[in-house]
């Protein structure tokens, strides 16, 4: 009997079936950074994650090996995504570097505003809760604070050929400072639902690299 030729894969879009999958893991994280900048890790169930997606309770192992693999993902989907804010306004070259700075605080803070302040920073909330998550999220988090002061401290480098700050500043210090500073800040003002924390580190910061 003649053996059939299997036909060749059709090359383009993937089956449906496959884009319904993508699709639906997309929205799942979406939804888990939604909830987990208001509530944390620890706090938030699954079943809230599937619920705001209308995925059917149970169907969540389908698209993450587990809620430890979940978090992961979340961690570098949050990454990438503030990674590019943060490329927006700290490269914008039309303006000088500490105005970029500028730039990217009046932003952050009026995004904090805009949600009534029930949103903090998912990376801030996550180390946080660390004494109580999976250790293999400490160094994913650790890589993530060091992956933005990294293009803060290029920024502030920017600012230091302008002679905007002082030509022996230590940039990598001061990018650390920052983001200690900011977290802290962010999580002041969702606790008192104001800009005020914010505006104060800001000020802060601004006139110690004016000082210096």
């Amino acid at each position: 009997m003649d053996v059939e030729q299997q036909a060749p894969r059709r090359r383009g879009r993937p089956p449906r079936q496959r884009e319904n999958l993508i699709e639906t893991r997309e929205l799942l994280l979406r939804a888990g950074l939604e909830v987990l900048t208001e509530k944390g890790f620890s706090a938030t169930g699954i079943e809230e994650v599937l619920g705001r997606v209308g995925v059917p309770k149970g169907s969540f192992y389908h698209y993450f090996s587990s809620k430890e693999a979940f978090g992961l993902d979340l961690i570098e989907r949050y990454g990438v995504f503030f990674a590019r804010k943060l490329d927006r306004h700290l490269g914008n070259s039309s303006l000088a570097p500490l105005d970029r700075l500028r730039s990217f605080v009046a932003d952050a803070t009026d995004g904090m505003v805009r949600y009534e302040f029930r949103r903090g920073c998912l990376i801030g909330n996550l180390g946080q809760e660390m004494g109580a998550l999976p250790e293999s999220f400490r160094d994913r988090l650790k890589e993530t604070f060091e992956d933005w002061q990294v293009r803060l401290a290029a920024c502030l480098r920017e600012a230091q050929k302008a002679g905007e700050i002082a030509p022996d500043a230590d940039t990598e210090q001061l990018a650390a400072v920052f983001w200690i500073g900011w977290e802290g800040a962010v999580l002041r003002a969702k606790l008192e639902r104001s800009a005020k924390p914010l505006k104060v580190f800001a000020g802060f910061f601004f006139a110690g690299l004016a000082a210096g």
